[in-house]
């Protein structure tokens, strides 16, 4: 009887072991069937420290590119701006050059009348009003920002004077401007029309 139960007991161990063996072997399968589907320089652990490593300099990258655009993009913010500003300042450049007209005609018109004409009472009204004139202009210029250059007895400037002519001169230095033959105007920093003028030299 007890050779039966050790018999039956062999016979029963196989199949417990395998029964345990075929419960396992699908985990074994499943876990390598998720494996499967991971890259392979993944499964190392240098190799996705280098990957780590990848991304986050592509990251570091993508923010500078970023602030580089809203750098750029601010700049050209502050340009418009500008140019708006100046388009708003310098809007009367070209109103404001044809009316210097007005007064280079206004100063010849007093300059061209006889000192014996001045003295005489009926004419006086007259040269009043054309010498009033010509002070409202400059008022006008002024509260826009347009101002005459200074030349006689001044250096000659190339970026505000014109020389026209060189005048023989014993008294004042060469390039020393001594004669204006017509003003010259700025509008706020920007030239509107340089000075015509004579400029000393050394007696022949």
């Amino acid at each position: 009887m007890m050779h039966d139960d050790k018999d039956n007991l062999e016979n029963e161990a196989p199949e417990e072991i395998q029964t345990q063996a075929a419960q396992k072997a699908p985990m074994d399968n499943a876990a390598e069937a998720e494996l499967e589907g991971v890259p392979d320089h993944l499964m190392s652990d240098d190799n996705g420290d280098d990957e780590i490593a990848k991304l986050t300099d592509q990251l570091a990258t993508a923010k500078q590119e970023i602030l580089y655009a809203q750098a750029e993009t601010q700049n050209v913010r502050r340009r418009l701006e500008k140019d708006a500003q100046d388009a708003r300042a310098y809007a009367a450049t070209g109103f404001a050059r044809d009316i210097l007209s007005v007064s280079d005609n206004l100063s010849r018109a007093l300059e061209a009348i006889p000192d014996e004409i001045k003295d005489e009472e009926k004419w006086k009204g007259l040269i009043t009003g054309i010498e009033a004139t010509g002070r409202e202009l400059e008022s006008v210029f002024g509260k826009h920002g347009i101002k005459r250059i200074a030349a006689m007895g001044l250096p000659l400037d190339p970026n505000q004077h014109q020389a026209m002519v060189e005048i023989p001169s014993a008294d004042e230095e060469p390039g020393t401007v001594v004669q204006e033959m017509q003003s010259g105007y700025m509008i706020k920093d920007r030239l509107l029309r340089p000075a015509f003028v004579g400029v000393a030299k050394k007696p022949d």
